[in-house]
């Protein structure tokens, strides 16, 4: 769940020159996801990030929607030069989503979306928040690696 200036990532397909071979996002078979409640203390967030090897985390209301995310390497690196205390709430450090379809239209990432359109996406963005069609659930979180990772393996 992220914006870009692309529309919806989800509906079209280029089948010419699809390294792919139509492969959706659902094949990618990334872990589950794994999100913060926004009042996580960023000394725990930063611990469950090392654990899971994960660099950005979404972070979640108290009805689990998609608020924003962290970004683990900038939030350790303000703990470490005092910036930010380890009870402080990962809230205050998160960016959050711009939900503003004017100047940053929403794309739409989920399970069924092409791996060609999440490549797209992910040449405009560092990650992207897999969710489902109506955006409640964050169901997992792609990167240009996990591309890498599944091309390798499909061979």
């Amino acid at each position: 769940m992220a914006s870009s200036s692309g529309s919806s990532a989800s509906g079209s397909h280029n089948p010419q020159g699809d390294h792919y071979r139509g492969a959706v996002v659902e094949d990618l078979q990334l872990p589950p996801a794994f999100a913060l409640p926004s009042d996580e203390a960023i000394s725990r967030a930063i611990e469950l990030a090392y654990e899971r090897d994960f660099s950005y985390i979404p972070v979640l209301d108290r009805e689990r929607r998609p608020l924003g995310y962290v970004d683990v390497a900038q939030l350790k690196s303000k703990w470490e030069a005092g910036e930010a205390n380890p009870s402080d709430k990962v809230v205050r450090y998160m960016t959050k989503f711009k939900r503003s379809t004017i100047h940053h239209p929403y794309t739409l990432i989920t399970p069924s979306t092409t791996l060609a359109d999440l490549e797209k996406f992910l040449k405009e963005n560092t990650f992207a928040i897999v969710t489902d069609w109506d955006r409640k659930f964050v169901l997992g979180v792609a990167t240009s690696q996990d591309l890498n990772n599944f091309v390798t393996r499909r061979g």
